[in-house]
């Protein structure tokens, strides 16, 4: 990479400095007002979700591995475990990274309403990752978004939601323009102005789906149908943030994309289109209608993939004839592959699903950790943005790999188990493993997630470093 283009990646994302190689710049600048300390706040938000959901997740692996399960009180102990792991590693690390972006693309407009948003965000997950300590309820592994089915838990779950719901109102209320002649950044800011709206619908569906559902239905099949369009919907908003990391990181990896920002809005377009015809769903059916859920699951499936195959497309093409890369872009690279493998293995298996087995969290986590690496990526290319110090780089290229590849071996386990018919959302005794291939294949799933948490801990790692290198420069200027 040259010089200038390193230059770009740390310093300004200068559009000027991405000419020499003859493609857009799919990149934002930094705001250097307070709206650079809101998305600070949501991004360590989003960490320490994360660090709080690995804990869980150390003690959610070894609840399932055979020959250390035993050691666990395995049929509450997992099923606690499991909701706080996948609510703060999915549900609160990509809605605060959403915020750390939206608020980046806003204008300085309704600054107090972005800091509330924040605050009553903080606040949320923290009654989230503190309420199986205080009086835990009965787990309910609802698809989309488990609960504790204990007064505690919903509420921070409300209070975090409602933040969520303050985000996406003031990310629609304090856009940025995007830009007429149009560049890459005009392009990433329509893809994220896109993803605020289908936020916002995904909200509405939720609130929609609350005022349909019977409140007397028992706890599993009232939160399946709570959580069921919303969680549909949401799928189009984290779909969107991907593709958005996926051009950013290919331009700041040095990749040379044969994708126009007249394009790349359009294929943004094409991905936000779906989700207009969920209020048409929701005024068709009621929620317990079976065509209901059928409809929204075929809007998701086809609706969602639409855009990215050609965008996928243009970054293999463009990483193909790529100026060879320098050190400090080389994580931004291995994320960006990794994330495009993984999110392309994920999607390859939900053909295959077939009943209630383990091959459908293989495949949904194909598609999160898909997602979650191409953010972790990015948050590498914003350390600097924020005033930190660039990543260790050796440390940060093998962290994708590290992670990327673990989680690709417990996909594996997953898929080999699932074949053997065993169940999802089960552990220890409960899966019946009687067969050597279940064990081997379960036993692939285990090694495989622990090599998953050690990079996830590795990315952590990277990043506080990072951040305390950065500050202790700052404070001895």
């Amino acid at each position: 990479m040259k010089r200038e283009a390193l230059r770009a990646w740390t310093g300004g994302f200068g559009a000027r400095a991405w000419s020499a190689y003859g493609g857009a710049h799919y990149a934002l600048p930094m705001p250097r007002d307070a709206r650079r300390a809101i998305a600070l706040g949501w991004l360590v938000l989003g960490l320490a979700a994360l660090v709080v959901s690995g804990v869980f997740a150390i003690l959610l692996v070894l609840a399932r591995t055979p020959g250390l399960s035993q050691l666990f009180p395995v049929a509450d102990f997992f099923h606690v475990a499991l909701v706080v792991h996948v609510d703060l590693s999915v549900l609160v690390w990509f809605i605060a990274f959403a915020g750390m972006l939206w608020t980046l693309n806003s204008s300085a407009r309704l600054v107090g309403m972005a800091w509330v948003a924040l605050t009553v965000a903080i606040a949320g997950a923290l009654i989230i990752a503190a309420a199986p300590f205080f009086g835990r309820g009965a787990p309910v592994m609802s698809n989309y978004v488990p609960v504790l089915d204990a007064p505690l838990f919903l509420a921070g779950l409300a209070v975090f939601g409602f933040g969520f719901l303050l985000l996406t109102l003031r990310g629609m209320l304090a856009p940025l323009p995007i830009g007429i002649p149009l560049d890459g950044a005009g392009a990433l800011r329509f893809g994220l102005n896109a993803a605020v709206v289908s936020g916002a619908i995904a909200c509405l569906a939720l609130v929609w789906s609350w005022i349909e559902t019977p409140p007397l239905l028992i706890a599993k099949p009232y939160y399946e149908m709570l959580f069921w369009g919303s969680g549909h919907v949401i799928q189009f908003t984290w779909t969107l943030l991907m593709l958005v990391a996926w051009l950013w990181l290919a331009s700041l990896a040095g990749a040379r994309l044969p994708l126009s920002p007249r394009l790349a809005v359009l294929l943004f377009a094409v991905a936000l289109a779906s989700v207009f015809a969920v209020p048409v769903i929701y005024l068709a059916w009621p929620v317990a209608a079976e065509e209901h859920n059928r409809m929204l699951t075929w809007l998701m499936r086809f609706g969602g993939g639409v855009a990215i195959l050609p965008v996928g497309l243009a970054v293999v093409a463009g990483l193909a004839r790529a100026e060879p890369i320098t050190p400090e872009g080389r994580p931004l690279r291995a994320a960006l592959v990794a994330s495009m493998l993984l999110f392309s293995i994920g999607g390859a298996i939900g053909f295959v699903i077939n009943g209630s087995d383990v091959r459908i969290p293989a495949h949904y986590h194909g598609a999160i950790v898909g997602v979650t690496l191409a953010l972790m990526g990015l948050a590498y290319a914003l350390l600097p943005q924020f005033g930190f110090a660039l990543p260790r780089t050796r440390l940060a290229t093998w962290q994708p790999v590290l992670y990327g590849g673990g989680q690709l071996l417990h996909i594996v386990g997953l898929v080999w188990s699932g074949g053997y018919g065993v169940q999802r959302k089960v552990a220890g005794a409960s899966q019946v493993l009687k067969s050597s291939g279940e064990v081997f294949g379960m036993g692939m799933m285990g090694a495989g997630g622990l090599i998953a948490i050690a990079g996830g801990l590795l990315f952590l790692l990277i990043m506080f470093q990072a951040m305390r290198a950065g500050s202790a420069r700052e404070a001895s200027r």
